[in-house]
């Protein structure tokens, strides 16, 4: 069967959307919705977020050298939505969408409790690309929601929730195919 051809884009989907949280000293915190996030290294733990230089959270993380990831679930769907197409330089995100600051070890900005994760992170290098500027950053601190806490004390992220990021829609995870290595185990 022919394929259609597109002009080169990014249809890597889907993606994690995530509320990367920042604040300036003295200042409202902020959230900004971001999909171009992901880890980049396991020792050090690091992880990248990607953001046009004309956002209002871009100059807060470039000034601070922080940011807190948080990963969002069906619950925050709404707040995502909301905090990506809203700006911070126009409205207090957090009071618009009764969204709880939360200390998060390792950095000075707040996570948000509403999600079940929350990712402490240091930049380490802003690498210009072109529409974006990606932030390389050192995972300094996870803090996790011990409502997804399991009866033998196991963090059980996949009960929370998750939701994806595919092509301009949101989706939450859908059924369970298999787990790491399983192609290769002993039955």
């Amino acid at each position: 069967m022919p394929r259609e051809e597109f002009k080169p884009g990014n249809m890597l989907y889907p993606l994690p959307a995530v509320l990367v949280s920042c604040q300036r000293p003295g200042e409202k915190p902020n959230a900004l919705t971001i999909a171009w996030a992901g880890t980049i290294c396991s020792d050090p733990a690091m992880v990248s977020i990607s953001i046009r230089p004309s956002r209002y959270s871009y100059d807060i993380i470039k000034e601070t050298g922080e940011f807190v990831i948080n990963l969002v679930n069906d619950k925050l769907t709404f707040a995502t939505d909301y905090c990506g197409v809203k700006s911070g330089r126009d409205v207090d995100k957090f009071a618009e969408m009764k969204l709880t600051p939360v200390n998060i070890n390792g950095v000075s900005c707040p996570g948000i409790d509403e999600s079940p994760v929350c990712i402490g992170c240091k930049v380490k290098e802003i690498v210009p690309l072109g529409t974006h500027d990606m932030f390389i950053a050192e995972v300094v601190s996870v803090s996790a929601s011990k409502e997804y806490m399991d009866e033998t004390g196991k963090f059980d992220l996949n009960a929370s929730g998750l939701m994806v990021y595919s092509h301009g829609e949101y989706f939450t995870l859908g059924e369970k195919l298999g787990s790491f290595g399983y192609s290769v185990r002993k039955k």
